[in-house]
């Protein structure tokens, strides 16, 4: 018998030009660039040439990129059409996850899985995602979706596509840091999600379904949401101390967005988000939310359970603070950390699919043997 790894813990399932993730000394590098480095100076769509094709883009192959993926980035009808029937309390997520589904009907390299249709598949549905979630923003208001521009780039066309007003550059650019920093992170759950699905033969639309699916759970993409509702809930600078002995003291609750997986050092991307979350509160003199999380962050730091842990913040905690600065409503994060990480995760659909082996791994039975069949009336 095999010693079971539960949760695949230090379990690696293959080798990846991706990105690597060293959480021990709290780095993240992107097929060899440092995350700091790239959500400095990057555009999300230098990012998503990176990961697709192993280098950055010059300027002529960023433009041409840019502008495939605004051509593509145009939903059917009849998908905006059906989104209009949704409820209008519907999850996001759940409508995100549906949508994508619903997209594969009108593409024509849905069921193709050439690497060709892929790639195709990959640059199409990383612009239409952006526009199902800015589209459900306005959707479940009774508002018209906004069509996406040929002229912006993905966060420039996010922005515009909720008000229907010009992208503001201040929130532009921190749209843009955000979805830099959420693109891709090795074998996280969602990705390998992807992966599982489409080492089984399975085409891209059910791929993504997968990663979507598995995004949304509480303990992935959604803790940005449950950080935020957390914050909320603190309401006032005031607050922090007595909600932290009250709650996290006594045990009764855990501090969402503190702590990781992987991470026994801070997380690169929540450094990152900090001074960017702290920028964007002094810039709109809304700094209140960002200094509760700030506090609150600090004290857990001071605090020997979370010292002998190694418990930082993650990438959600400071997230949260920066997209709600931002007026965005806070069941849209995660909709964001699936727009962001698209580019991730087709990249690693086709790195699965060009060197392919069915992922099935192993369990070790621990129930009962050698049972005697009881007919049924005969069952007490």
């Amino acid at each position: 018998m095999t010693q079971a790894k539960k949760g695949l813990d230090g379990v690696s399932i293959g080798d990846s030009r991706l990105s690597m993730v060293n959480g021990t000394e709290g780095k993240l590098v992107y097929a060899g660039y440092k995350i700091e480095d790239l959500a400095a100076h990057a555009l999300y769509e230098e990012i998503v040439y990176l990961l697709w094709n192993g280098h950055l883009p010059a300027a002529t192959e960023l433009e041409l990129l840019r502008a495939a993926i605004a051509k593509e980035a145009s939903v059917p009808d009849a998908v905006l059409h059906a989104m209009a029937d949704y409820p209008k309390d519907a999850n996001p997520m759940a409508v995100l996850r549906t949508t994508v589904s619903m997209l594969a009907f009108y593409d024509a390299d849905s069921e193709d899985t050439s690497i060709e249709a892929q790639k195709r598949k990959a640059l199409r549905m990383t612009g239409q995602v952006t526009t199902l979630c800015a589209a459900w923003a306005r959707i479940r208001k009774g508002q018209a979706a906004i069509a996406p521009r040929l002229d912006l780039n993905l966060s420039q066309n996010y922005m515009y596509m909720l008000t229907g007003a010009e992208p503001e550059p201040t929130a532009v650019d921190g749209m843009n840091a955000y979805m830099v920093l959420l693109t891709e992170h090795s074998m996280n759950a969602s990705t390998f999600a992807a992966r599982v699905t489409t080492s089984t033969g399975a085409d891209m639309h059910s791929a993504i379904v997968a990663a979507i699916g598995t995004l949304k759970g509480p303990a992935h993409g959604g803790a940005n949401e449950e950080a935020m509702r957390m914050f909320l809930e603190i309401g006032e600078v005031a607050n922090v101390e007595t909600w932290f002995n009250e709650n996290i003291k006594s045990g009764k609750r855990r501090i969402m967005g503190i702590g990781h997986r992987v991470y026994k050092a801070l997380d690169p991307r929540a450094a990152v988000l900090r001074e960017r979350a702290k920028a964007l509160a002094e810039a709109t003199g809304n700094s209140k939310w960002f200094q509760i999380a700030d506090d609150l962050a600090n004290m857990a730091r001071q605090d020997q359970y979370f010292i002998e842990r190694n418990l930082y913040a993650n990438v959600d905690y400071f997230s949260a603070i920066m997209l709600y600065t931002l007026d965005l409503e806070v069941d849209l994060f995660t909709p964001l950390f699936a727009m962001s990480r698209m580019a991730g995760w087709t990249a690693h659909i086709i790195e699965q699919q060009t060197d392919n082996r069915l992922i099935r791994p192993g369990a070790d039975y621990v129930g009962p043997m050698d049972l005697q069949w009881v007919p049924i009336d005969q069952r007490g």
